[in-house]
């Protein structure tokens, strides 16, 4: 079991080593793969000095799966050369996320999907997977009618300069800025490139890749996407709309027996789910779990989760591990 990490020296995939040394993670090579300036450098994992290498190299290796973390052009290029070669790519990047020929996965919620064929696998984007996995079990339930959601999204989704502006300007220093303003004591409703509708991309993302998970074109939705000052996960405040009637017990209920969910709700505890608390931890956490009265059949929801883990990492560790258990290679 050969196993190639595109991007290893990258946040995602510092946090794909450490996810695949935690849940044992089967494999009998390593291959560690970054960009030209980081070939040659050596990263220490479970005690074991590896190298990094070039993508040449590592498609000559001709690795059983492939885990992408390093940018959609990339991933567009050097993808289907490692299909062709017999490897199974899972591509974090949004390249191939609304591809019809591809398959969009939340193993949680579509992993039944996946076939021997499916050579290039499609990672949702980390907004997307936190709010589908909350909704998942709701929408078959009471049908998801409409979603109106706003996200206020960690620094971390940005990558490594994005860290290194906010912690500059913690210390009051002027450093080089990967967004337009301050993000310190800011709030920049400004995530991805602004398309032509006036959207940002990434609020379609969050329209286009629910409907593809869930299946369902029918969900009218309509995102605002915000970059704020933290550093644990993003946070999402939800409207949801649904076809049919429900009681906030059964929405409890529902949520808590979801796999994947930790509902934290109590608010004479002050319990609810926070980046800070979120960080580190595998599950998206659901809370202010609370009926819109405002609206028939609707109901307002927070969801958390720790956008480099489930929001990436885990989630490509958890379709890799969905393959072999289903000898899909």
């Amino acid at each position: 079991m050969k196993v190639a990490i595109i991007g290893a020296t990258g946040l995602v995939g510092s946090v794909l080593l450490s996810i695949i040394k935690e849940r044992k993670f089967p494999f009998t090579e390593l291959i560690l793969v970054a960009s030209k300036r980081n070939v040659g450098k050596k990263i220490n994992f479970s005690g074991e000095s590896y190298e990094i290498i070039g993508l040449d190299a590592a498609l000559k290796l001709k690795p059983n799966i492939v885990l992408f973390s390093a940018g959609s052009d990339l991933s567009i290029e050097w993808a289907p050369k490692f299909s062709l070669v017999g490897s199974t790519v899972i591509d974090n990047s949004s390249a191939w996320r609304m591809d019809s020929s591809k398959k969009l996965i939340v193993p949680e919620i579509n992993a039944s999907l996946l076939s021997k064929k499916d050579k290039i696998i499609a990672n949702p984007n980390c907004s997307t997977i936190q709010l589908v996995i909350a909704l998942s079990e709701l929408h078959n339930k009471f049908n998801i009618k409409r979603l109106v959601i706003s996200t206020y999204q960690s620094v971390t989704g940005t990558g490594v300069n994005a860290i290194n502006q906010l912690e500059g300007e913690i210390l009051g220093e002027e450093p080089e800025k990967t967004y337009p303003y301050k993000i310190y004591k800011n709030a920049i409703p400004h995530c991805d490139f602004f398309e032509k509708n006036g959207y940002t991309k990434e609020e379609m993302k969050l329209v286009n890749e629910t409907k593809k998970i869930l299946s369902d074109d029918s969900i009218l939705i309509t995102a605002t996407a915000v970059r704020i000052p933290v550093m644990g996960g993003h946070s999402e405040a939800v409207n949801v709309e649904f076809s049919n009637p429900f009681e906030i017990n059964d929405v409890l209920k529902t949520l808590k027996n979801t796999n994947g969910v930790t509902v934290q709700d109590d608010i004479n505890q002050n319990l609810y789910p926070m980046p800070l608390t979120s960080e580190g931890k595998d599950d998206v956490f659901v809370g202010r779990i609370r009926r819109d009265y405002s609206k028939k059949n609707a109901l307002n929801l927070w969801i958390v989760s720790d956008n480099l883990r489930k929001g990436a990492a885990l989630n490509a560790v958890q379709i890799a591990e969905h393959i072999i258990a289903k000898k899909l290679l």
